[in-house]
Protein backbone atom coordinates (compact mmCIF):
# COMPACT_ATOMS: atom_id res chain seq x y z
CA UNK A 1 0.00 0.00 0.00
CA UNK A 2 1.03 3.60 -0.13
CA UNK A 3 2.29 5.16 0.14
CA UNK A 4 3.71 7.53 1.95
CA UNK A 5 7.43 7.88 2.37
CA UNK A 6 9.57 10.96 2.34
CA UNK A 7 12.32 9.18 0.46
CA UNK A 8 13.46 9.88 -3.05
CA UNK A 9 16.00 8.04 -5.13
CA UNK A 10 16.84 10.49 -7.90
CA UNK A 11 20.44 11.68 -7.47
CA UNK A 12 20.91 13.38 -10.75
CA UNK A 13 21.31 16.72 -12.43
CA UNK A 14 19.57 16.86 -15.80
CA UNK A 15 19.70 19.07 -18.87
CA UNK A 16 17.83 18.88 -22.15
CA UNK A 17 19.80 18.21 -25.31
CA UNK A 18 19.00 17.31 -28.87
CA UNK A 19 16.24 14.64 -29.22
CA UNK A 20 16.66 11.25 -30.81
CA UNK A 21 13.08 10.69 -31.96
CA UNK A 22 9.83 9.13 -30.85
CA UNK A 23 10.91 5.59 -31.63
CA UNK A 24 12.48 5.48 -28.17
CA UNK A 25 9.01 5.42 -26.61
CA UNK A 26 8.44 1.94 -27.98
CA UNK A 27 11.86 0.90 -26.75
CA UNK A 28 10.90 2.05 -23.25
CA UNK A 29 7.76 -0.07 -23.44
CA UNK A 30 9.75 -3.14 -24.46
CA UNK A 31 12.09 -2.59 -21.53
CA UNK A 32 9.23 -2.44 -19.07
CA UNK A 33 8.78 1.31 -18.92
CA UNK A 34 11.13 3.99 -17.73
CA UNK A 35 8.60 5.80 -15.60
CA UNK A 36 6.18 4.65 -12.93
CA UNK A 37 3.96 1.61 -13.40
CA UNK A 38 4.24 -1.15 -16.00
CA UNK A 39 2.95 -1.13 -19.56
CA UNK A 40 2.21 -4.84 -19.50
CA UNK A 41 1.05 -7.08 -16.64
CA UNK A 42 2.41 -10.55 -15.94
CA UNK A 43 0.56 -13.22 -13.96
CA UNK A 44 2.43 -12.51 -10.73
CA UNK A 45 1.52 -8.81 -10.85
CA UNK A 46 -2.10 -9.64 -11.64
CA UNK A 47 -2.35 -12.00 -8.65
CA UNK A 48 -0.67 -9.45 -6.40
CA UNK A 49 -3.01 -6.65 -7.46
CA UNK A 50 -6.13 -8.77 -6.95
CA UNK A 51 -4.83 -9.92 -3.58
CA UNK A 52 -4.28 -6.36 -2.39
CA UNK A 53 -7.69 -5.21 -3.61
CA UNK A 54 -9.36 -8.04 -1.69
CA UNK A 55 -7.28 -8.40 1.46
CA UNK A 56 -5.86 -4.95 2.29
CA UNK A 57 -9.28 -3.64 3.46
CA UNK A 58 -9.82 -6.85 5.44
CA UNK A 59 -6.44 -6.39 7.15
CA UNK A 60 -7.30 -2.84 8.24
CA UNK A 61 -10.64 -4.00 9.67
CA UNK A 62 -8.95 -6.94 11.41
CA UNK A 63 -6.41 -4.65 13.07
CA UNK A 64 -9.18 -2.33 14.23
CA UNK A 65 -11.20 -5.17 15.77
CA UNK A 66 -8.05 -6.57 17.40
CA UNK A 67 -7.50 -3.26 19.19
CA UNK A 68 -11.10 -2.36 19.92
CA UNK A 69 -12.17 -5.76 21.26
CA UNK A 70 -8.96 -7.64 22.16
CA UNK A 71 -6.61 -5.02 23.68
CA UNK A 72 -4.61 -4.98 20.41
CA UNK A 73 -3.78 -8.70 20.57
CA UNK A 74 -3.51 -9.78 16.93
CA UNK A 75 -4.14 -13.41 17.80
CA UNK A 76 -7.36 -12.64 19.69
CA UNK A 77 -9.93 -12.90 16.88
CA UNK A 78 -8.24 -15.97 15.37
CA UNK A 79 -8.04 -17.78 18.71
CA UNK A 80 -11.74 -17.15 19.29
CA UNK A 81 -12.59 -18.63 15.89
CA UNK A 82 -10.29 -21.64 16.15
CA UNK A 83 -11.35 -22.43 19.70
CA UNK A 84 -15.01 -22.32 18.74
CA UNK A 85 -15.85 -19.32 20.91
CA UNK A 86 -16.85 -17.29 17.86
CA UNK A 87 -17.53 -17.69 14.15
CA UNK A 88 -16.10 -15.41 11.44
CA UNK A 89 -19.55 -13.81 11.31
CA UNK A 90 -19.35 -13.08 15.05
CA UNK A 91 -16.01 -11.37 14.50
CA UNK A 92 -17.48 -9.34 11.64
CA UNK A 93 -20.33 -8.20 13.88
CA UNK A 94 -17.75 -6.63 16.19
CA UNK A 95 -17.03 -4.06 13.47
CA UNK A 96 -18.75 -0.78 14.44
CA UNK A 97 -21.68 0.42 12.38
CA UNK A 98 -21.58 3.39 10.08
CA UNK A 99 -22.95 6.42 11.93
CA UNK A 100 -24.24 9.82 10.94
CA UNK A 101 -21.85 11.41 13.45
CA UNK A 102 -18.88 9.78 11.74
CA UNK A 103 -20.09 11.06 8.37
CA UNK A 104 -20.41 14.58 9.78
CA UNK A 105 -16.87 14.44 11.18
CA UNK A 106 -15.45 12.95 7.97
CA UNK A 107 -17.19 15.30 5.55
CA UNK A 108 -16.42 18.39 7.61
CA UNK A 109 -12.76 17.36 7.76
CA UNK A 110 -12.42 16.66 4.03
CA UNK A 111 -14.28 19.87 3.13
CA UNK A 112 -12.14 21.90 5.52
CA UNK A 113 -8.93 20.50 4.00
CA UNK A 114 -10.20 21.10 0.46
CA UNK A 115 -10.90 24.71 1.44
CA UNK A 116 -7.45 25.16 2.96
CA UNK A 117 -5.86 23.52 -0.10
CA UNK A 118 -7.23 26.35 -2.24
CA UNK A 119 -6.06 29.17 0.05
CA UNK A 120 -2.87 30.77 -1.34
CA UNK A 121 0.13 30.26 0.91
CA UNK A 122 1.35 33.20 2.96
CA UNK A 123 3.82 31.42 5.24
CA UNK A 124 6.62 31.60 2.66
CA UNK A 125 6.46 35.40 2.99
CA UNK A 126 6.84 35.15 6.77
CA UNK A 127 9.12 32.17 7.48
CA UNK A 128 12.72 32.43 6.17
CA UNK A 129 13.88 29.59 3.90
CA UNK A 130 10.42 28.01 3.68
CA UNK A 131 9.66 27.20 0.05
CA UNK A 132 5.90 27.45 -0.19
CA UNK A 133 3.63 29.19 -2.66
CA UNK A 134 3.53 28.50 -6.38
CA UNK A 135 6.16 25.91 -7.31
CA UNK A 136 7.08 24.13 -10.54
CA UNK A 137 7.03 20.33 -10.63
CA UNK A 138 9.28 17.97 -12.57
CA UNK A 139 9.04 17.31 -16.27
CA UNK A 140 6.71 14.37 -16.96
CA UNK A 141 7.66 11.57 -19.35
CA UNK A 142 5.57 13.23 -22.08
CA UNK A 143 7.37 16.53 -21.54
CA UNK A 144 4.70 18.32 -19.48
CA UNK A 145 5.56 20.43 -16.47
CA UNK A 146 2.90 21.50 -13.97
CA UNK A 147 2.63 24.25 -11.37
CA UNK A 148 1.59 23.44 -7.81
CA UNK A 149 0.17 25.44 -4.93
CA UNK A 150 2.41 24.41 -2.03
CA UNK A 151 0.57 25.34 1.16
CA UNK A 152 0.59 22.14 3.26
CA UNK A 153 2.44 23.68 6.20
CA UNK A 154 -0.14 26.46 6.29
CA UNK A 155 -3.02 23.96 6.23
CA UNK A 156 -1.37 21.88 8.98
CA UNK A 157 -0.79 24.96 11.14
CA UNK A 158 -4.34 26.30 10.77
CA UNK A 159 -5.83 22.85 11.45
CA UNK A 160 -3.86 22.49 14.68
CA UNK A 161 -4.60 26.03 15.83
CA UNK A 162 -8.31 25.26 15.40
CA UNK A 163 -7.92 21.98 17.34
CA UNK A 164 -6.07 23.55 20.28
CA UNK A 165 -8.36 26.60 20.35
CA UNK A 166 -11.35 24.27 20.52
CA UNK A 167 -9.80 21.99 23.15
CA UNK A 168 -8.82 24.77 25.56
CA UNK A 169 -11.34 27.52 24.85
CA UNK A 170 -14.28 27.16 22.44
CA UNK A 171 -15.39 23.56 23.14
CA UNK A 172 -17.16 23.18 19.78
CA UNK A 173 -16.41 19.45 19.81
CA UNK A 174 -14.75 16.93 22.09
CA UNK A 175 -10.94 16.65 21.71
CA UNK A 176 -11.51 12.87 21.62
CA UNK A 177 -13.97 13.14 18.70
CA UNK A 178 -11.63 11.22 16.38
CA UNK A 179 -11.08 8.32 18.77
CA UNK A 180 -14.75 8.24 19.75
CA UNK A 181 -15.78 7.88 16.08
CA UNK A 182 -12.76 5.83 14.93
CA UNK A 183 -14.88 2.81 13.99
CA UNK A 184 -17.49 4.80 12.11
CA UNK A 185 -14.80 6.84 10.38
CA UNK A 186 -13.37 3.58 9.05
CA UNK A 187 -16.52 3.25 6.91
CA UNK A 188 -16.31 6.88 5.83
CA UNK A 189 -12.65 6.52 4.86
CA UNK A 190 -13.26 3.32 2.89
CA UNK A 191 -16.20 4.73 0.96
CA UNK A 192 -14.32 7.96 0.24
CA UNK A 193 -11.15 6.15 -0.87
CA UNK A 194 -13.02 3.81 -3.19
CA UNK A 195 -15.14 6.63 -4.62
CA UNK A 196 -12.06 8.75 -5.37
CA UNK A 197 -10.35 5.75 -7.01
CA UNK A 198 -13.34 4.93 -9.22
CA UNK A 199 -13.71 8.59 -10.17
CA UNK A 200 -10.00 8.81 -11.08
CA UNK A 201 -10.29 5.70 -13.26
CA UNK A 202 -13.35 7.07 -15.09
CA UNK A 203 -11.76 10.49 -15.43
CA UNK A 204 -8.65 8.98 -17.00
CA UNK A 205 -10.82 7.30 -19.63
CA UNK A 206 -13.10 10.19 -20.57
CA UNK A 207 -11.43 13.48 -19.60
CA UNK A 208 -7.79 13.07 -18.58
CA UNK A 209 -5.75 16.12 -17.61
CA UNK A 210 -2.80 15.11 -19.82
CA UNK A 211 -3.74 12.19 -22.05
CA UNK A 212 -0.15 11.74 -23.24
CA UNK A 213 0.97 10.95 -19.68
CA UNK A 214 -1.62 8.19 -19.20
CA UNK A 215 -0.58 4.54 -19.07
CA UNK A 216 -2.83 1.57 -19.75
CA UNK A 217 -1.87 -2.07 -19.51
CA UNK A 218 -5.10 -3.48 -20.90
CA UNK A 219 -5.79 -5.16 -17.55
CA UNK A 220 -8.66 -3.38 -15.78
CA UNK A 221 -7.66 -4.56 -12.30
CA UNK A 222 -4.05 -3.46 -12.64
CA UNK A 223 -5.01 -0.13 -14.19
CA UNK A 224 -7.56 0.53 -11.45
CA UNK A 225 -5.07 -0.39 -8.74
CA UNK A 226 -1.96 1.37 -10.05
CA UNK A 227 -3.69 4.22 -11.84
CA UNK A 228 -3.88 5.46 -15.41
CA UNK A 229 -3.34 9.21 -15.08
CA UNK A 230 -0.03 10.51 -13.81
CA UNK A 231 -1.31 13.84 -12.47
CA UNK A 232 -5.13 14.00 -12.51
CA UNK A 233 -6.53 17.42 -11.78
CA UNK A 234 -9.82 19.27 -11.56
CA UNK A 235 -9.37 22.80 -12.78
CA UNK A 236 -5.99 24.48 -12.75
CA UNK A 237 -4.84 23.79 -9.20
CA UNK A 238 -6.72 20.91 -7.56
CA UNK A 239 -4.19 18.10 -7.98
CA UNK A 240 -5.51 14.71 -6.81
CA UNK A 241 -2.10 13.31 -5.99
CA UNK A 242 -0.75 16.23 -3.97
CA UNK A 243 -4.05 16.68 -2.12
CA UNK A 244 -4.69 13.07 -1.14
CA UNK A 245 -1.04 12.25 -0.45
CA UNK A 246 -0.72 15.18 1.95
CA UNK A 247 -4.26 16.22 2.86
CA UNK A 248 -6.43 15.02 4.52
CA UNK A 249 -4.41 11.99 5.77
CA UNK A 250 -1.06 13.47 6.80
CA UNK A 251 -2.53 16.67 8.28
CA UNK A 252 -4.86 14.40 10.27
CA UNK A 253 -2.01 12.12 11.41
CA UNK A 254 -0.87 14.37 14.26
CA UNK A 255 -4.46 15.32 15.14
CA UNK A 256 -5.34 11.62 15.41
CA UNK A 257 -2.41 11.17 17.80
CA UNK A 258 -3.56 14.17 19.86
CA UNK A 259 -7.05 12.70 20.05
CA UNK A 260 -5.55 9.39 21.25
CA UNK A 261 -3.46 11.22 23.87
CA UNK A 262 -6.49 13.14 25.12
CA UNK A 263 -8.46 9.90 25.35
CA UNK A 264 -5.66 8.33 27.36
CA UNK A 265 -5.83 11.26 29.78
CA UNK A 266 -9.62 10.96 29.96
CA UNK A 267 -9.43 7.25 30.77
CA UNK A 268 -6.44 7.12 33.14
CA UNK A 269 -5.96 10.65 34.42
CA UNK A 270 -2.53 11.09 32.85
CA UNK A 271 -0.68 10.86 29.53
CA UNK A 272 2.15 8.33 29.50
CA UNK A 273 5.70 9.15 28.43
CA UNK A 274 5.31 6.58 25.65
CA UNK A 275 2.32 8.47 24.20
CA UNK A 276 4.20 11.76 24.43
CA UNK A 277 7.18 10.19 22.65
CA UNK A 278 4.97 8.84 19.85
CA UNK A 279 3.41 12.28 19.39
CA UNK A 280 6.82 13.96 19.25
CA UNK A 281 8.36 11.52 16.76
CA UNK A 282 5.32 11.44 14.47
CA UNK A 283 5.09 15.23 14.61
CA UNK A 284 8.72 15.49 13.48
CA UNK A 285 7.92 13.32 10.47
CA UNK A 286 4.78 15.25 9.52
CA UNK A 287 6.24 18.75 9.95
CA UNK A 288 9.32 17.70 7.98
CA UNK A 289 7.06 16.51 5.17
CA UNK A 290 5.19 19.81 4.96
CA UNK A 291 8.31 21.92 5.39
CA UNK A 292 9.78 20.11 2.39
CA UNK A 293 6.55 19.80 0.39
CA UNK A 294 8.09 21.60 -2.60
CA UNK A 295 10.90 19.03 -2.58
CA UNK A 296 8.29 16.29 -2.48
CA UNK A 297 7.13 17.42 -5.93
CA UNK A 298 10.26 15.77 -7.31
CA UNK A 299 9.95 12.41 -5.55
CA UNK A 300 8.81 9.03 -6.83
CA UNK A 301 5.25 9.48 -5.55
CA UNK A 302 4.63 12.57 -7.67
CA UNK A 303 6.99 12.00 -10.59
CA UNK A 304 6.45 8.30 -11.31
CA UNK A 305 3.47 6.76 -9.50
CA UNK A 306 0.13 7.09 -11.27
CA UNK A 307 -3.01 7.87 -9.29
CA UNK A 308 -5.19 4.82 -8.74
CA UNK A 309 -6.62 2.80 -5.86
CA UNK A 310 -3.11 2.29 -4.47
CA UNK A 311 -2.91 6.00 -3.67
CA UNK A 312 -6.60 6.98 -3.52
CA UNK A 313 -7.76 4.30 -1.08
CA UNK A 314 -4.35 4.01 0.53
CA UNK A 315 -4.17 7.68 1.48
CA UNK A 316 -7.73 7.69 2.83
CA UNK A 317 -7.61 4.39 4.76
CA UNK A 318 -4.23 2.70 4.97
CA UNK A 319 -2.27 5.76 6.03
CA UNK A 320 -4.51 7.17 8.81
CA UNK A 321 -5.45 3.76 10.23
CA UNK A 322 -2.17 1.87 10.09
CA UNK A 323 0.39 4.66 10.46
CA UNK A 324 -1.21 5.67 13.78
CA UNK A 325 -1.29 2.18 15.31
CA UNK A 326 1.25 3.06 17.99
CA UNK A 327 -0.95 5.81 19.43
CA UNK A 328 -4.07 3.63 19.25
CA UNK A 329 -2.24 0.79 20.98
CA UNK A 330 -1.21 3.09 23.83
CA UNK A 331 -4.83 4.09 24.47
CA UNK A 332 -5.62 0.45 25.23
CA UNK A 333 -2.21 -0.31 26.78
CA UNK A 334 -0.94 2.79 28.66
CA UNK A 335 2.69 1.77 28.96
CA UNK A 336 5.14 3.83 31.02
CA UNK A 337 8.65 3.41 29.67
CA UNK A 338 11.85 3.46 31.75
CA UNK A 339 13.85 6.69 31.22
CA UNK A 340 16.69 4.79 29.55
CA UNK A 341 14.24 3.21 27.07
CA UNK A 342 12.84 6.66 26.26
CA UNK A 343 16.33 8.08 25.74
CA UNK A 344 17.36 5.23 23.41
CA UNK A 345 14.17 5.50 21.36
CA UNK A 346 14.41 9.27 21.05
CA UNK A 347 18.08 9.04 20.06
CA UNK A 348 17.29 6.43 17.41
CA UNK A 349 14.48 8.58 16.01
CA UNK A 350 16.62 11.72 15.92
CA UNK A 351 19.57 9.88 14.37
CA UNK A 352 17.34 8.35 11.72
CA UNK A 353 15.89 11.76 10.93
CA UNK A 354 19.38 13.31 10.72
CA UNK A 355 20.60 10.62 8.31
CA UNK A 356 17.49 10.90 6.17
CA UNK A 357 17.68 14.68 5.94
CA UNK A 358 21.48 14.83 5.50
CA UNK A 359 21.40 12.28 2.67
CA UNK A 360 18.73 14.16 0.77
CA UNK A 361 20.39 17.51 1.45
CA UNK A 362 23.58 16.24 -0.16
CA UNK A 363 21.67 15.19 -3.26
CA UNK A 364 19.80 18.49 -3.48
CA UNK A 365 23.00 20.48 -2.93
CA UNK A 366 24.79 18.49 -5.62
CA UNK A 367 21.92 18.85 -8.08
CA UNK A 368 21.34 22.57 -7.49
CA UNK A 369 25.03 23.29 -8.13
CA UNK A 370 25.29 20.86 -11.06
CA UNK A 371 28.11 19.05 -9.28
CA UNK A 372 30.19 22.21 -8.68
CA UNK A 373 30.21 22.03 -4.87
CA UNK A 374 31.78 20.26 -1.90
CA UNK A 375 30.48 17.04 -0.32
CA UNK A 376 32.06 16.16 3.03
CA UNK A 377 34.71 18.81 2.30
CA UNK A 378 35.72 17.37 -1.07
CA UNK A 379 34.77 17.83 -4.71
CA UNK A 380 32.07 15.25 -5.37
CA UNK A 381 32.61 12.27 -7.62
CA UNK A 382 29.85 11.25 -10.01
CA UNK A 383 29.10 9.13 -13.04
CA UNK A 384 28.07 11.05 -16.14
CA UNK A 385 25.36 9.24 -18.08
CA UNK A 386 22.60 9.84 -20.60
CA UNK A 387 19.11 8.53 -21.23
CA UNK A 388 16.17 9.11 -23.55
CA UNK A 389 12.79 10.00 -22.02
CA UNK A 390 9.55 8.74 -23.52
CA UNK A 391 9.01 12.02 -25.38
CA UNK A 392 12.12 11.18 -27.41
CA UNK A 393 14.37 13.76 -25.77
CA UNK A 394 17.92 12.86 -24.81
CA UNK A 395 18.91 14.04 -21.35
CA UNK A 396 22.13 14.08 -19.36
CA UNK A 397 22.41 12.97 -15.73
CA UNK A 398 25.03 12.90 -13.03
CA UNK A 399 24.81 10.02 -10.55
CA UNK A 400 26.44 11.05 -7.28
CA UNK A 401 28.86 8.53 -5.72
CA UNK A 402 30.33 10.70 -2.94
CA UNK A 403 29.26 11.35 0.64
CA UNK A 404 26.27 9.39 1.87
CA UNK A 405 25.52 8.37 -1.71
CA UNK A 406 28.83 6.53 -1.82
CA UNK A 407 27.96 4.57 1.33
CA UNK A 408 24.81 2.99 -0.10
CA UNK A 409 22.44 3.66 -2.97
CA UNK A 410 19.44 4.32 -0.71
CA UNK A 411 20.90 5.59 2.56
CA UNK A 412 17.91 7.93 2.91
CA UNK A 413 15.71 4.83 3.14
CA UNK A 414 17.97 3.54 5.92
CA UNK A 415 17.34 6.72 7.91
CA UNK A 416 13.61 6.39 7.24
CA UNK A 417 13.63 2.83 8.60
CA UNK A 418 15.49 3.90 11.74
CA UNK A 419 12.78 6.47 12.38
CA UNK A 420 10.05 3.90 11.69
CA UNK A 421 11.58 1.50 14.19
CA UNK A 422 11.74 4.22 16.85
CA UNK A 423 7.97 4.78 16.58
CA UNK A 424 7.32 1.11 17.23
CA UNK A 425 9.76 0.87 20.13
CA UNK A 426 7.68 3.50 21.96
CA UNK A 427 5.10 0.77 22.62
CA UNK A 428 7.36 -1.66 24.48
CA UNK A 429 7.42 -5.35 23.62
CA UNK A 430 4.04 -6.64 24.73
CA UNK A 431 2.36 -7.12 21.34
CA UNK A 432 3.27 -7.47 17.67
CA UNK A 433 0.54 -5.20 16.30
CA UNK A 434 2.27 -1.81 16.84
CA UNK A 435 5.34 -3.22 15.07
CA UNK A 436 3.36 -3.68 11.87
CA UNK A 437 4.60 -0.25 10.76
CA UNK A 438 8.31 -1.18 10.68
CA UNK A 439 7.49 -4.52 9.02
CA UNK A 440 5.43 -2.77 6.37
CA UNK A 441 7.96 0.02 5.81
CA UNK A 442 10.79 -2.48 5.41
CA UNK A 443 8.83 -4.40 2.77
CA UNK A 444 7.76 -1.16 1.07
CA UNK A 445 11.22 0.39 0.91
CA UNK A 446 13.02 -2.81 -0.11
CA UNK A 447 10.44 -3.25 -2.87
CA UNK A 448 10.89 0.39 -3.81
CA UNK A 449 14.66 -0.14 -4.00
CA UNK A 450 14.17 -3.05 -6.39
CA UNK A 451 11.48 -1.29 -8.44
CA UNK A 452 13.43 1.95 -8.72
CA UNK A 453 16.64 0.20 -9.64
CA UNK A 454 14.84 -1.80 -12.33
CA UNK A 455 13.60 1.49 -13.76
CA UNK A 456 17.09 3.01 -13.54
CA UNK A 457 18.66 -0.02 -15.18
CA UNK A 458 16.22 0.29 -18.09
CA UNK A 459 16.81 4.02 -18.17
CA UNK A 460 20.60 4.25 -17.96
CA UNK A 461 21.72 0.84 -19.28
CA UNK A 462 25.47 0.30 -18.96
CA UNK A 463 25.88 3.55 -17.06
CA UNK A 464 23.75 2.09 -14.27
CA UNK A 465 26.02 -0.95 -14.10
CA UNK A 466 28.97 1.39 -13.64
CA UNK A 467 27.11 3.10 -10.83
CA UNK A 468 26.24 -0.11 -8.96
CA UNK A 469 29.83 -1.26 -9.30
CA UNK A 470 30.96 1.92 -7.53
CA UNK A 471 28.20 1.74 -4.88
CA UNK A 472 27.48 -1.98 -4.38
CA UNK A 473 25.13 -1.82 -1.36
CA UNK A 474 21.47 -0.79 -1.43
CA UNK A 475 20.52 -0.10 2.19
CA UNK A 476 22.96 -1.46 4.77
CA UNK A 477 26.68 -1.04 4.01
CA UNK A 478 28.41 -4.39 4.05
CA UNK A 479 25.13 -6.32 4.37
CA UNK A 480 22.51 -5.41 1.75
Amino acid sequence: MPVHTRSQKSTKSESRVEGKGKQNMEENKRKGGEWGRAWEVDLFSYIGVCGLLMFAPVLVVYFFVSCDKYQCALSGPLLDVFSGKATPYDIWMKVPYMTSQAWKVGLVWISFQALLYNVPDVLHYIIPNYKGGIRLGSVTPAGNQMWYQVNGLQAWTISHIVWFANAFYFNWFSPTVIFDNWGGLLWVANITGNFVSVFAYIKAKFFPTNAEDCKRSGNIFYDFMMGVELNPRIGKWFDFKLFFNGRPGIVAWTLINLSFAWKQYELYGHVTNSMILVNILHCMYVVDYFWNESWYLHTIDICHDHFGWYLGWGDCVWLPYLYTLQGLYLVYNPIVLPPVHCAVVLTLGLLGYYIFRAVNHQKDWFRSHDGDCLIWGKKPEYIQCSYVSSDGTERQSKLLVSGWWGVSRHMNYTGDLMGSLSYCLCTGFGHLLPYFYIIYMTILLVHRCIRDEHRCRCKYGKDWNRYTARVPYRLLPGIF
